[in-house]
């Protein structure tokens, strides 16, 4: 499944390529992947004649924020409000997302993939949105294993009465907010594995089974280790190598271990350095140790016996 580095590649990508662009029309191949509105021809009709504003990223979720294209596109203070240079800084928290734009949402989930192609491009067995844009560009969702979704949000809603996965999100590992302290008070009252605690994304949004299991042995920690039993010292710990290994993936792109791309079909590379993530038997890059693999709620965790304690 793309965590929060697959998405945030994409994120840029997407705010390269497409900001400004008018979305002409589309056509929806697979109806259950577009969760709201229930009916792909409102979804199309809503969202036609649009123009990407910016790409924000929640956790796992991309959020396109759409703006009007009718406008006089000679009004200048238009041309600012959805200018590229208006972009976050990919590793800052977002600002807080106004109710009254319209957006669409998308999440990945195990298998999907936003490609920005020529529209004459073959289409993949496995697309199942197409968003027509103008000067024969078209953005694809691609999904094998059908578990992706978009949604469109109406002007004036908020995103999480409409995304409601939003609303369970976390403090995301690049905000602020994602202190000692708030660590601590989340894990202070678990009694599960530390491992376990942090694919739970009311804990940290964006976090999964890779960078959980990275994040781990950069910090010492091994993932069976009970919440309860942290010191403030290793959640100091824990909290740094979260946001250091967060920041090496997107530097290489991402990981692709199946079937990842980013917008322009790449692989990512970070699964050519990763420490412990499958790499079971191979020698630890630290010590040599032979790494393990083990299971937690059905969890595949990696770890280094002697590295991790």
């Amino acid at each position: 499944m793309p965590e929060l580095p697959e998405v945030e590649t994409v994120r840029r990508g997407l705010n390269q390529l497409t900001l400004n662009q008018k979305i002409t029309g589309g056509d929806v191949l697979l109806h259950r992947t577009i969760a709201y509105p229930p009916s792909p021809e409102e979804f199309l009709t809503a969202i036609q004649d649009s123009a990407i504003a910016t790409w924000h990223r929640r956790g796992k979720y991309l959020l396109a924020e759409l703006r009007c294209s009718t406008r006089d596109k000679g009004d200048k203070e238009d041309k600012e409000e959805i200018s590229p240079l208006s972009t976050p800084s990919p590793l800052s928290t977002p600002p807080p997302i106004s109710p009254s734009p319209s957006f669409l949402g998308v999440h990945l989930r195990m298998t999907g993939q936003l490609l920005w192609l020529h529209s004459d491009e073959p289409l993949h067995k496995h697309t199942r949105v197409r968003l027509f844009f103008q000067g024969d560009r078209e953005l694809r969702f691609v999904d094998q294993r059908t578990f992706g979704q978009m949604w469109w949000v109406p002007p004036g809603k908020a995103p999480e009465s409409i995304i409601t996965g939003l609303a369970k999100l976390a403090i995301d590992p690049f905000s602020p907010e994602f202190s000692v302290d708030y660590l601590a008070n989340k894990l202070k009252n678990r009694r599960r594995p530390i491992k376990t605690a942090l694919l739970d994304q009311s804990v940290v949004a964006g976090l999964g089974n890779i960078y959980a299991d990275e994040a781990l042995f950069s910090s010492g920690i091994l993932p069976e280790t009970l919440c309860t039993d942290l010191q403030r010292e290793q959640i100091e710990r824990l909290r740094l190598t979260i946001i250091q290994v967060l920041e090496t993936s997107i530097t290489h792109g991402g990981t692709t271990f199946s079937n990842f791309l980013n917008v322009k079909g790449i692989n990512g590379n970070y699964g050519g350095v990763a420490w412990v993530y499958n790499r079971t038997g191979e020698p630890c890059r630290v010590c040599g140790t032979a790494i393990l693999r083990t299971r937690l709620a059905g969890r595949s965790s990696h770890y280094c016996s002697h590295c991790q304690r």
